[in-house]
């Protein structure tokens, strides 16, 4: 009797850890990412990149919201550039923020990151990149496209799973 909970126990186990990892994001080959690279470090620069950063999540999720085709949200991106580099000039002058900064749409080079437990690979991804003066700083980074930016904007909290099964297995060993 004891050997029969104990496999049913492992296979419940399976079963939500196996159902856990399908709510996982994860990248998918034909995205188009986004990244904010600051001056520096520092306080007034990481500021700034969050100033772009708050605007980028905002304004690009309503202008790809409805969009599930690839080739006309690359479109809708790139046209978007002029606006996008316009309302990043007037967040620096509201600010009195006086740098330079490059919006760069193309194929970028993306560093190894891990992202709520996933790795993702170094390498060059579609993407567009918006460099602030020396771009020397600690980055924020989604993907445009699909929007996941918007997955992060809602799940403000982080997710506890528990099971009730394994909590009785470690009460009773």
């Amino acid at each position: 009797m004891k050997k029969v909970i104990l496999i049913l126990t492992l296979i419940t186990i399976f079963l939500i850890y196996n159902n856990m990892k399908k709510d996982t994001v994860v990248i998918p080959d034909s995205a188009i990412r986004l990244r904010v690279i600051p001056n520096s470090n520092s306080t007034l620069d990481q500021n700034m990149k969050l100033k772009v950063k708050d605007y980028l999540e905002k304004n690009t999720y309503l202008l790809l919201q409805d969009e599930d085709d690839i080739v006309t949200a690359r479109e809708t991106i790139k046209q978007s550039i002029p606006i996008i580099e316009q309302n990043i000039s007037q967040i620096f002058a509201q600010n009195n923020y006086d740098m330079d900064y490059k919006v760069d749409y193309g194929y970028n080079y993306f560093p190894e990151k891990e992202y709520r437990g996933i790795k993702y690979e170094e390498g060059y991804y579609e993407s567009m990149i918006i460099s602030i003066g020396n771009a020397e700083g600690d980055n924020w980074w989604c993907v445009l496209f699909p929007n996941l930016c918007l997955v992060d904007l809602q799940n403000t909290k982080d997710n506890e799973y528990r099971s009730w099964i394994a909590e009785t297995i470690n009460k009773i060993f």
